[in-house]
């Protein structure tokens, strides 16, 4: 997947990062989204500048919120359908590319 990340906190234009990295696979009980919108929210600006709580893992992909489709359902999760339009909110807090179910609520279709 294509991502944007950092492993240091500092000024952006010296710690993001462009490139590719390996697609997470969704867990037991978890779901994967694949993003379409992703919000950076002045809590990611603070994080990635290190004014604003600690880095807590080594790789941190600044996503506070976002939207997207369910993409890939871990044995377990029964909440959500590929294809589900969702929105995810703290995303960045958990490290990983999922996040836990109370911070996913499914979106009405517009369609």
């Amino acid at each position: 997947m294509r991502a944007v990340w950092y492993e240091e906190t500092g000024p952006a234009a010296d710690v993001l990062t462009y490139g590719e990295m390996a697609t997470p696979v969704a867990g037991p009980g978890e779901v994967r989204i694949r993003l379409e919108a992703s919000g950076v929210n002045p809590a990611d600006v603070g994080r990635r500048g290190g004014g604003y709580r600690a880095k807590e893992f080594s790789r941190v992909i600044p996503n506070s919120d976002g939207a997207g489709f369910i993409d890939q359902i871990g044995d377990g999760a029964t909440r959500f359908k590929i294809g589900d339009r969702v929105w995810l909110f703290n995303g960045q807090r958990n490290g990983r590319a999922f996040a836990p179910r109370p911070n996913i609520s499914r979106l009405p279709s517009i369609w």
